[in-house]
């Protein structure tokens, strides 16, 4: 990433409520942006099981650098709010989270005017969501992926035609390798990506073994080879599930701590956004060279 990124100043706003009728709990964002420039495309960020907008700003703070405002709502399942695997809540929280990010997508002009000034420098035609795990199968929802039920038969259709493409960090994969446990606790981790037709990236790890499923590491790219051109891959060799601490430096899931894997996560992201909304190519052109002439740590592919 280039030295002025890492120049540009951010400013984060927290918290701003987003109404939301009939939900138990606020939902709260935060709102983190560059403190000048005009016409900045949005991110929208759905966090991992059990994390906050306090999360992961390893890589928000650089997708703001790099000229984006990022939008991070707290999903129900957030430690803050104390809902377990047996709470009668949590069988409907996959559904509520999809909502948190239509709520923040329709509301989006609200956001911003309580983040201060934003409203009037955003570009709403270019709007992305991203995100992890958990967050990564919500926001594929947004992108057109559908969830499967016990017969194997599509649910509802949740994409928001404001959203113009995505990033998917290790994303469930098919429902039909899930562990006993992931079946009975977790069985909207069923994603059908047949009809996830909006273009986006998906950042799987070499060395990702899910204790959801009995598959190996590949599970965590069936978004990328199930779903609809165009979308690309991200491969990170020796990339565990946090694919070196995406969430933040030193918490406690992180198995595979490297600075340098977490800034190569946050760079592929804007990078391929940027290029998608026709914003600069040049980074995720530069990004697709490396990868030809290759250390084989990380690769990208295409369709």
């Amino acid at each position: 990433m280039s030295s002025s990124h890492l120049d540009q100043r951010i400013v984060a706003v927290k918290p701003v409520i987003v109404p939301v009728p009939d939900r138990s709990i606020d939902l709260q964002v935060k709102v983190t942006a560059p403190l000048s420039g005009q016409n900045l495309p949005v991110i929208v960020f759905s966090h991992g099981n059990a994390w906050s907008l306090d999360g992961y700003e390893p890589l928000v703070d650089r997708w703001a650098a790099a000229g984006f405002v990022v939008v991070q709502p707290t999903h129900l399942d957030s430690r803050r709010n104390g809902l377990g695997w047996d709470d009668p809540r949590f069988a409907t929280v996959w559904r509520v989270r999809i909502a948190d990010l239509h709520a923040v997508l329709d509301g989006l002009d609200g956001i911003l005017l309580q983040a201060g000034v934003l409203e009037t420098r955003v570009d709403r035609e270019r709007i992305a969501v991203v995100g992890h795990s958990w967050g990564a199968q919500t926001v594929g929802a947004l992108l057109g992926a559908r969830v499967l039920d016990a017969d194997g038969v599509p649910g509802e259709d949740f994409s928001h035609s404001a959203v113009a493409a995505g990033a998917l960090i290790a994303a469930t994969g098919t429902g039909d390798t899930l562990t006993p446990f992931a079946a009975e606790h977790l069985p909207f981790m069923r994603p059908d990506y047949s009809t996830m037709t909006t273009p986006a990236l998906v950042v799987a790890g070499g060395k990702d073994q899910s204790q959801l499923s009995t598959r190996g590491p590949e599970w965590f790219t069936d978004a990328y080879h199930l779903s609809p051109s165009p979308k690309s891959l991200l491969t990170i060799a020796e990339g565990g599930h946090t694919l070196g601490g995406i969430a933040g430096e030193m918490v406690a899931e992180t198995t595979d701590e490297d600075p340098t894997r977490v800034a190569l996560v946050a760079h592929a992201i804007s990078a391929y956004l940027l290029d998608a909304f026709k914003l600069n190519s040049a980074e995720w052109t530069a990004l697709n060279n490396a990868t030809e002439a290759g250390d084989s740590t990380w690769s990208i592919s295409s369709k």
